[in-house]
């Protein structure tokens, strides 16, 4: 692993995570386009353990208000909107440990390319047709649980986790930029859960430590700008240019397969 590729594989985990556009996919498709060999679970830990610390940096305010209100006012708006996020988390958590050893089964560049075609239709169908503006307070334990286990889908390369969980939401009523806060807080502990679960491979690896720490803080970094520019550019535009971004790649990618046939 190269340092270019240790920062390109950085700077699209970073973007990709939090962007409804799905990193699963990216990632899967990095190696197959340019011909590279597969990172592995070594470079899969860096890049998520960067988004991780991404997303907690920027919520961390956030995530010890509503842990403190969690555990001492549970009653309070804080204090649901923790359990709620708890609750959601479940699906996800045992969908990712359960079903990971059979991701490669998904892993083909056409079922991904027309995945990001379809799931793009998906978002923009569900934000189109929202006719509800209901707040991140508003939300609800019965949304949450249904936001969470629609989740789970986001283990299919080119359905993407922010993808599916907003969709939903902006399905279920709620306005573009609380969907967006309640995906990035959901993803929280399912990113660094993932981090968690596959470092355990590491334990007889041989890790190059730069390329790593590389992809660990372009990673990272590269996430704080994602999270922040899709929270402001979602206060005032719809989900539109990311389905257009999702035809054009899933289209590219099937042509792209075809090709190689």
């Amino acid at each position: 692993m190269s340092i270019i590729q240790a920062i390109l594989y950085g700077i699209v985990q970073g973007i990709t995570e939090f962007l409804p556009v799905s990193s699963t996919a990216h990632l899967t498709l990095i190696p197959w386009i340019f011909g590279w060999n597969n990172p592995g679970n070594v470079f899969d830990v860096a890049l998520h353990f960067g988004t991780a610390v991404a997303v907690i940096a920027f919520f961390f305010q956030d995530w010890v208000r509503l842990v403190s209100a969690g555990i001492t006012k549970p009653k309070t708006k804080d204090g649901k909107l923790f359990w709620f996020l708890v609750i959601a988390t479940v699906p996800g958590a045992l969908a990712g440990v359960t079903l990971d050893k059979y991701m490669g089964m998904l892993s083909n560049p056409l079922l991904i390319g027309i995945l990001l075609i379809i799931m793009g239709i998906v978002l923009y169908v569900c934000d189109k047709v929202s006719r509800n503006n209901i707040s991140l307070d508003g939300i609800g334990l019965k949304r949450s649980i249904f936001i969470g286990v629609t989740q789970v889908l986001a283990i299919i390369p080119g359905v993407s986790r922010s993808g599916i969980t907003m969709s939903v939401g902006r399905a279920t009523g709620l306005d573009r930029e609380s969907i967006a806060k309640f995906t990035f807080l959901l993803s929280t502990p399912i990113i660094l859960g993932d981090a968690l679960f596959h470092a355990k491979d590491l334990a007889h690896v041989n890790i190059d430590v730069l390329p790593f720490v590389v992809a660990v803080v372009t990673a990272a970094v590269v996430g704080l700008l994602s999270i922040k520019f899709l929270l402001n550019y979602l206060k005032t535009k719809s989900f539109f240019v990311f389905t257009i971004y999702r035809f054009v790649f899933g289209a590219l990618i099937i042509a792209l397969y075809f090709i190689r046939a």
